[in-house]
């Protein structure tokens, strides 16, 4: 059984407790720890899946988990991109049918057109920050699946994300593990990982917003200076 290490998350549910899924998952913490991250990479939002993974670190770094760091670094990683894999063939294979009916209310091609767009135009800067960004590591699958993103790019820059989110906050949680303020100041840590997660989204808003302003600007500019032609009222 894993030591105690943190308080209950009290303002959460108990299963979005890192601490008290590693704790239930018992001898076969592993296996726990890289099905909930395959979960979440694939099919299913609502999981711990940065504040888990920096727990596991912590925790071999404590000796609560005795599997080496460099091993679960490697096996969470590799359910990370399996659960991308996954993700990426149920959008593209069931995608498509919930756009054949064309005055569907929720669901038009136009959608999928636009995806590609966007995904084409951002691709492999999107799938590596939808890494660190809560739900949207999820959803991107299903999106870069249903609008027809390149898969041998989707599957390098999903590479890159994944080594980059899965091995390195278990790093990280190894690291810092043994630092006196990170342990009794865990769940400070674990909001501080959920704000530092959202801001590349925020960052990326921000500027599309900037940039849009500039070119209805720029567009009002250029209405401006069109001559008018005098009007012939006879």
């Amino acid at each position: 059984m894993l030591a105690a290490t943190t308080t209950t998350l009290a303002l959460m549910p108990q299963w979005f407790n890192p601490e008290y899924l590693l704790t239930k998952f018992g001898a076969y913490v592993i296996i726990g720890l890289c099905l909930v991250i395959f979960i979440e990479s694939s099919i299913f939002p609502v999981l711990p899946g940065d504040s888990l993974l920096f727990t596991a670190g912590l925790f071999v770094a404590q000796g609560s988990i005795q599997t080496p760091l460099w091993l679960v670094c490697l096996v969470v990683t590799l359910a990370a991109l399996l659960g991308n894999v996954v993700g990426y063939f149920l959008g593209y294979k069931v995608g498509p049918a919930l756009f054949r009916r064309p005055d569907s209310r929720f669901f038009k091609q136009e959608y999928v057109d636009k995806t590609h767009a966007f995904l084409e135009k951002h691709g492999p800067k999107a799938v590596v920050l939808a890494r660190f960004v809560p739900f949207v590591r999820t959803f991107i699958t299903w999106i870069a699946g249903v609008g027809r993103m390149d898969p041998k790019k989707y599957f390098t820059y999903t590479v890159i994300g994944g080594i980059a989110w899965a091995a390195g906050i278990t790093a990280l949680g190894h690291l810092l593990g043994n630092i006196p303020f990170i342990r009794t100041n865990i769940e400070a840590i674990f909001i501080l990982i959920v704000l530092v997660s959202v801001i590349p989204l925020v960052v990326e808003w921000a500027r599309n917003r900037r940039n849009r302003s500039r070119e209805a600007e720029s567009s009002a500019e250029v209405t401006q200076q069109i001559p008018r032609v005098p009007r012939d009222d006879r």
